[in-house]
């Protein structure tokens, strides 16, 4: 890429600079797409969160507690409580989104630079968190803490977790203790089927319901004898439930479920309840710091983590005998043992034969796995939904033939590629098409196609954003969100025995699909439809836990079509290249791309406010409302909180009177984790703040607007995902080159549709990390599982 400036603004003083030697400024907090992971929180054993992954799952950085140390040797009285730490604080800040990656809390944009990426290990300050889910989601889900603290050990419990121990010692293979095969999970009965009603516009999901005053009462109560602050009791009723006070009295570390909530701060009210009771080796904190852990890692995208990452982690919190932990966990019911085939995941290679060994002993070996353990929750959706792909194929094959109008179909098609995706569809239950935003054209065209045969047919998009481009194509009544289809608020509706009526789904952005959406997803279509997943398999993954689609392309257990149209002009040109590791100069002679070289982050930031709001609009033509800007982090000197501050001051001063908000200020909210919806604040009253998303009016409580509405202007790249815009700023920070990966530039340099302005302060980081850091990995199950249910596909 050249370095370049728009009409009118004077250049810069110093084209930018290839120096692998310029050291990086204080790193950016993690994206909190998704929700993002206290500092200390970094899932164990994974040095970078998901590629929102990260977290960009997210919760609002602004939720998080202050980054604090990691968790003591024991408990000590000098030890803070919460509240001293910081925890429920909204002003406190975050390490990481997700989260936990640098964009965000790990989403596949980066892990944090320094500390914080590796479960366990005590995080550095300042390290760089990236975007990582995209929306800012809450993390933790109820009952992670104390997962698994249940009565007595079953044998069975006892028996996988001697295995545990045996694998890592190398006395006895992984493969000996499973030698029987684990019963395929059952399927859940379908929902009453609601009453039909006609597509309409998608609507924002509405803010949960709060919990009943009489418990958040008590839980207040409970929080003040323990020195907690009071204003985490509507999260703590919200995430324990009814019996949350007698929960905390009996446990106080499954404080550790809220979102935000850091061992050291669970451990110093647990000090404040149990007194001399309150040890490092109680099996209530063991349990708690267990399900915290693996709640961590899903936040970085992980469904599992291997056993030696668990225990490891489990010792750099202090926890005294971590075998033991892990038993009780796996006796309890909490966590869950499995194994994986060692040539099942990426990278992993089969052991050489020995010299001297026969070709009977080549038949007896036995084929080496890793141990995995993970929470219940994620591994009842990832069988889940290897249970659906398999039900879609075998009962397709039992149901359909081929008709003739298929081939007059593909023959009308606008293009090749449209024509092999509707001939591919036609004779299989389950299709992965993957292609560039161009190629979206060509499953619209299969649904146009299945439309005119009378079939019933949907196609799906991530975001509000994606179902109006997508409706430009299919028609209005043919477009729908997913969260939109799984609410029953968008789509045909169900039938009588509670599936989606329909013969075909089409779900374009399928890299977003978490594994527990998808997991609802598949499990709501009827036997015998047809299911098109399809996607630009170089974005980032999704904000919430899984690689769904990334898995079903490695598993090949279903047909693959792969486009052939390429994304058009200057902007199409450079993404194209960097998808394949190749940072390539592009001409651009309407100004398509442009380079802005920053020194450091102030002028980042001064860069940014002056493309936003004068040099794009005077020289390219497009309004600032239609510009976004795209930063790897929330925090930082560059993050999404610095940039909007300044993009505010400049686009819609004004005093903040609703929790820091005005009208017209530009907003992204979100509704569930990993769902950022952009919108504009119309007013506030004592309801809450007003919002219009997309047109569907939204009010926000006045006690939820800190939780769910961050200011717009700038987001990360795991909340931009599935969205476009006419214009697109990018800010690469030098704080940030740590965290920079393919997947992350991929995704945040496609997101302008007619103008990319790159604000690069991170010099020889960009085409390092495009050409030797494609992804932040995560570990899933969903690849083996496929693999081992699924025969290779022959289509």
């Amino acid at each position: 890429m050249t370095t370049d400036h728009l009409a009118g603004d004077p250049p810069p003083e110093e084209a930018t600079g290839a120096s692998a030697d310029a050291a990086p400024a204080a790193a950016p907090e993690p994206d909190g797409a998704g929700a993002p992971a206290p500092a200390e929180a970094s899932a164990p054993g994974l040095g970078d969160g998901p590629e929102a992954q990260p977290g960009e799952s997210t919760t609002a950085d602004s939720q998080q507690p202050a980054a604090g140390a990691a968790a003591p040797e024991q408990p000590s009285p000098e030890s803070p409580a919460p509240g001293a730490a910081g925890a429920g604080s909204p002003d406190a800040a975050t390490s990481t989104t997700p989260p936990a990656d640098p964009e965000q809390a790990a989403p596949g944009t980066g892990a944090p630079a320094s500390g914080g990426a590796a479960a366990g290990v005590e995080p550095s300050g300042g390290a760089a968190a990236q975007d990582t889910s995209g929306a800012d989601a809450s993390g933790g889900s109820p009952g992670a803490a104390g997962a698994g603290s249940g009565g007595g050990r079953s044998a069975a419990a006892e028996a996988l977790a001697a295995a545990v121990r045996a694998v890592e010692s190398g006395e006895r293979s992984a493969a000996s203790f499973f030698n029987e095969p684990r019963p395929a999970p059952a399927r859940p009965q379908p929902a009453a089927a609601p009453p039909r009603e006609p597509a309409r516009a998608a609507a924002p999901v509405p803010p949960p319901a709060r919990p009943a005053a009489a418990g958040v009462a008590g839980v207040r109560e409970v929080l003040a004898a323990g020195g907690a602050p009071e204003t985490l009791a509507v999260s703590v009723a919200e995430t324990l439930g009814e019996r949350a006070a007698e929960a905390l009295r009996e446990d106080p570390w499954q404080l550790l479920a809220v979102p935000g909530v850091r061992p050291d701060q669970a451990d110093g009210f647990a000090r404040a309840l149990l007194g001399p009771d309150c040890e490092p080796g109680d099996e209530r904190r063991s349990q708690a710091l267990t399900g915290w852990l693996l709640e961590r890692a899903a936040l970085e995208g992980h469904t599992a983590l291997e056993s030696s990452a668990l225990r490891a982690a489990l010792a750099k919190v202090s926890v005294p005998d971590p075998d033991e932990a892990l038993r009780a966990a796996i006796a309890g019911g909490g966590v869950l043992v499995f194994q994986d085939a060692l040539e099942s995941f990426p990278g992993a290679q089969p052991p050489a034969p020995a010299a001297s060994a026969t070709s009977d002993d080549e038949e007896d070996a036995e084929q080496p796995v890793r141990v995995l353990l993970g929470l219940d929750r994620y591994a009842l959706a990832e069988e889940s939904l290897a249970d659906g792909f398999a039900r879609l194929i075998s009962t397709f094959a039992d149901v359909h033939k081929p008709a003739p109008d298929w081939g007059a179909a593909a023959t009308a098609a606008p293009s090749p590629s449209a024509a092999e995706l509707i001939r591919t569809a036609a004779a299989h239950g389950l299709v992965a098409h993957s292609g560039g935003e161009a190629a979206r054209a060509e499953p619209a065209a299969l649904v146009a196609a299945a439309r005119s045969m009378g079939l019933r047919v949907c196609a799906a998009a991530h975001s509000e954003d994606g179902r109006r481009r997508l409706a430009t194509e299919v028609g209005a009544d043919a477009a729908v969100t997913v969260a939109g289809l799984l609410s029953g608020g968008e789509g045909p509706g169900r039938d009588e025995e509670g599936t989606l009526a329909l013969d075909l789904l089409a779900v374009l952005d399928a890299p977003q699909l978490d594994v527990e959406t998808a997991a609802m997803l598949v499990e709501s279509l009827p036997d015998g439809a047809r299911l098109v997943l399809s996607g630009d398999p170089g974005v980032l993954w999704s904000a919430g836990p899984g690689r769904v689609f990334a898995d079903l392309l490695a598993a090949r257990r279903c047909p693959q079509v792969v486009s052939r149209t390429p994304d058009p002009g200057p902007i199409g040109e450079l993404v194209s290249g960097i998808g394949i590791g190749e940072l390539n100069q592009v001409e651009a002679p309407g100004k398509e791309v442009v380079i802005v070289p920053a020194r450091d982050a102030g002028e980042a930031v001064h860069r940014t406010v002056q493309l936003v709001a004068d040099s794009v609009p005077r020289a390219i033509g497009v309004p600032s409302e239609q510009t976004q800007v795209i930063t790897p982090g929330h925090g930082g000197a560059a993050g999404t909180r610095t940039l909007n501050a300044a993009l505010k001051e400049r686009l819609n001063p004004g005093p903040g009177r609703f929790a820091g908000f005005d009208p017209g200020d530009r907003v992204a909210y979100t509704p569930a984790p990993g769902r950022a919806l952009p919108g504009t604040v119309v007013s506030a009253d004592a309801e809450g703040l007003r919002l219009d998303c997309a047109g569907a009016p939204v009010v926000v409580p006045r006690e939820q607007v800190g939780d769910l509405v961050r200011h717009g202007w700038a987001l990360t790249a795991h909340q931009a995902a599935g969205m476009r815009w006419p214009a697109a700023v990018v800010v690469l920070p030098g704080d940030a080159a740590a965290g920079l990966t393919r997947a992350w530039v991929y995704t945040a340099f496609s997101r302008g549709e007619r103008h990319l302005s790159v604000v690069h302060g991170v010099e020889a980081a960009l085409p390092r990390a495009v050409a030797e850091i494609p992804f932040k990995d995560r570990t899933t199950r969903l690849r083996s599982l496929l693999q081992g249910q699924i025969p290779p596909t022959t289509g």
